[in-house]
């Protein structure tokens, strides 16, 4: 499974920092992957749903950390580069990538 695209929209608020909407093999896209500012610095938080009983569970979520890692990598890239290119007017920026 292959990154094909991902689109950064800046939120820059005081921890969440950003959202990312990631699309696999031009085929399927998950939305709403959070970029946020921890303790530790940035860290990527998956689509959540709040339960019944207050506690937020994963909507998708990698199952090995090698694919984490590569998921982390090209979202935590395409967000710098969006900083990098954001102008006062422009909230959201599209990096695709070549594989």
């Amino acid at each position: 499974m292959q990154i094909t695209e991902v689109k950064i929209n800046i939120m820059d608020e005081d921890r969440l920092k950003a959202f990312a909407n990631v699309t696999f093999d031009g085929s399927f896209v998950v939305r709403n992957m959070k970029i946020v500012r921890g303790n530790k610095g940035l860290f990527l938080c998956m689509p959540s749903r709040k339960m019944a009983d207050g506690t937020y569970k994963d909507m998708v979520h990698p199952i090995n950390q090698d694919f984490r890692d590569y998921l982390e990598e090209h979202i935590m890239k395409a967000y710098q580069q969006a900083l990098t290119d954001k102008t006062p007017s422009e909230q959201t920026a599209a990096v695709a990538h070549a594989q």
